[in-house]
């Protein structure tokens, strides 16, 4: 039987499990049931395995693991749950004691303690694979890359996005001034994840220009690392999860501002005090930094409230129709959903359409992508329907691993609809990072 005591990460959300009132509305809304129809999908039936195995009734098993796994932590039970039971909150608790005591299988546990947290070496491991993928994968639309058939096995014929040449941390400085500063010009720091690093550098040059030529100091502290959300959130590592905390709110301890360009990131880092505060030191130090964390579009309009002209789209995008698909980590876990719109509807060069459930989940979640990536397809389609509905040409969105997801969900129906982050809509582009 299964000792109570082994299972303390999911007690602190006790209250959280004992509200649900098993009435089965969820069901309506999880995108992993809709695929899949089966209970242990649904918050409901997962809350119920959780429930089971710390009373005892239910003795641990990797079908258990697997069943806690299928979860996209995207919220949409709890915004549409009339208890509102934050499901997602006791499914990471539960992950966090399931590593604690049953560890985390080869080679992952060795990629979360040694790989990611070293983010010097974690680069270089990046940088090799992107000489093997220069050598072995030919080159596909110019954004991706589709693996060969014998590679194919290793992430199931997927388009993949291409590593970038050089990385972001290679190409910005750590202090980036803008033209004309004043005394009380304002200073922000920012924080860099590991898709806009290692993928997506031309982004966070992008951004880093932008907010220069709107007056705005931005520091970029080289000792940041992973946001951990692959790490604690995911796997359930809060052990390296609090090294990651410990470093970025080091790193960042000179500014009081925080952007991210990244819905995954900034919940995040949110979310430190929430799960890894083991201490009343690290409670009162997590608490302040995810007061200092805003999401890119939160900070240009409910911040420097940047008039329309501020906004001069590049001519590719001139005219173009142009929707917007919502990060779960943007819209649910941070409650940003009316700046990026109000950014694209101020804007007169694009034809602004809102997607039919724009804020439904792409069925990216990280690592979930990877494990259940069958079934993450299934849950992109559903997204699919909504983007073709807008006859859009590109889709924009906040979160580079949407843009991932939605990337091969668009080239595997065979469309033309272009994915970008919003910030790079914008002038001001960058140097080559070749």
């Amino acid at each position: 039987m299964n000792k109570k005591s082994n299972y303390s990460e999911v007690k602190k959300f006790e209250d959280e499990l004992n509200a649900c009132m098993k009435c089965g509305f969820c069901s309506f809304w999880c995108p992993v049931y809709q695929a899949e129809k089966t209970e242990s999908s649904v918050a409901r039936g997962k809350n119920d395995l959780i429930k089971s195995l710390i009373a005892g009734d239910l003795e641990y098993s990797s079908e258990y693991a697997k069943k806690i796994g299928k979860c996209t932590l995207c919220m949409r039970c709890t915004e549409n749950c009339p208890a509102r039971v934050k499901t997602s909150d006791i499914i990471i608790a539960a992950r966090a004691d399931s590593a604690r005591n049953h560890g985390i299988a080869f080679p992952n546990n060795l990629i979360y303690k040694y790989l990611i947290p070293h983010r010097k070496l974690f680069g270089n491991v990046v940088r090799m694979a992107s000489w093997a993928q220069r050598i072995f994968m030919p080159k596909g639309d110019g954004s991706t890359r589709h693996l060969p058939l014998f590679l194919s096995a290793i992430v199931k014929g997927r388009y993949i996005p291409t590593i970038a040449p050089r990385f972001a941390r290679q190409i910005i400085p750590e202090v980036n001034l803008p033209a004309q500063t004043g005394a009380n010009a304002p200073v922000v720091g920012y924080f860099t994840g590991c898709m806009t690093d290692f993928v997506f550098p031309e982004t966070g040059k992008t951004i880093i220009d932008f907010l220069n030529k709107n007056g705005v100091k931005v520091i970029v502290p080289q000792e940041q690392g992973c946001c951990g959300a692959p790490v604690f959130l995911g796997a359930g590592d809060f052990e390296t999860g609090r090294k990651l905390a410990d470093a970025n709110v080091k790193a960042f301890a000179d500014v009081d501002i925080i952007i991210a360009d990244c819905a995954t990131c900034s919940s995040t880092l949110k979310e430190y005090a929430k799960f890894l505060a083991d201490t009343p030191e690290r409670q009162e130090q997590y608490t302040a930094f995810a007061g200092k964390i805003m999401d890119i579009t939160q900070y240009l309009v409910d911040v420097l409230k940047l008039p329309p002209n501020a906004y001069e789209v590049s001519d590719e995008f001139k005219g173009k129709s142009i929707t917007w698909h919502d990060p779960c980590h943007l819209c649910r876990h941070q409650g940003v959903a009316s700046q990026p719109r109000d950014i694209l509807k101020s804007i007169p060069d694009i034809q602004y359409t809102e997607m039919p459930n724009a804020n439904q989940c792409c069925g990216m979640a990280g690592a979930f992508n990877l494990y259940y990536y069958e079934l993450s397809k299934t849950i992109a389609d559903r997204k699919m329907e909504g983007i073709d509905s807008t006859e859009a040409d590109i889709v924009v969105t906040g979160c580079p691993g949407c843009i991932y997801q939605l990337r091969d969900t668009v080239q595997r129906h065979n469309k033309s609809v272009e994915v970008i982050h919003i910030m790079d809509l914008f002038k001001n582009k960058p140097v080559s990072c070749e």
